[in-house]
């Protein structure tokens, strides 16, 4: 979109040398729909930028001195937690594509990256799908990340990765327990549970 009146954008030439075309491209996606009209906000610049090098950190050892993967992504199976919220990623992110939504696309994935930043243990796997859904967006950054994964050849030749519905849904919920119309507590129950599970649930806690 267009910025707005009165506004005073850099030249997109200085943006990218300052920030690199994949946060020109990020900050055009994620300030709402393309066609509507924005203001320039060179803030909104270094927030996307802030969000690709938390993404390039979820794989990247930044303290080395040579380019190679962070001690974190190892060749382990993914966690539940972890397969769900890949999996719900891969969804929202799709669905989003799909609808233009790209800002919530975006949001989506800062999202993934704020939950896998707090994992000690990062999925080779999980983190190959995860530059496969962000190449779309910052396909700079995503063919790095890529190869430094060990791959030879462009991500481009990859297929979309595929997600599970089943994997889309919480396992557990949390209800909120009220009596006489004043919160008092929450429960943990299975995703699902009948009245009687919440209500024995709530007496337990």
């Amino acid at each position: 979109g267009s910025p707005v009146r009165g506004a005073t954008p850099q030249h997109p030439d200085d943006v990218v040398r300052e920030y690199g075309a994949d946060s020109l491209r990020l900050f055009e996606m994620f300030m709402g729909p393309l066609e509507a009209v924005k203001p320039w906000s060179t803030a909104g610049v270094i927030g996307v930028r802030g969000f690709l090098d938390r993404a390039w950190r979820l794989m990247v050892d930044d303290k080395a001195e040579e380019l190679m993967l962070n001690e974190s992504v190892q060749n382990v199976a993914a966690t539940d937690e972890q397969q769900r919220t890949l999996h719900k990623t891969i969804k929202y992110v799709t669905e989003d594509i799909q609808r233009l939504e790209f800002n919530t696309a975006i949001a989506r994935m800062m999202e993934f990256t704020n939950f896998f930043t707090k994992q000690a243990v990062r999925p080779r796997a999980v983190m190959e799908k995860f530059v496969l859904i962000l190449s779309p967006f910052a396909p700079h950054i995503a063919e790095e990340l890529w190869q430094l994964l060990g791959h030879q050849t462009s991500l481009a030749y990859e297929a979309w990765p595929k997600f599970d519905e089943a994997l889309t849904q919480d396992s557990q919920v949390e209800i909120p327990v009220q009596i006489l119309g004043k919160l008092r507590g929450k429960v943990v129950v299975p995703a699902g549970s009948d009245g009687a599970t919440i209500i024995a649930a709530s007496k337990a806690d």
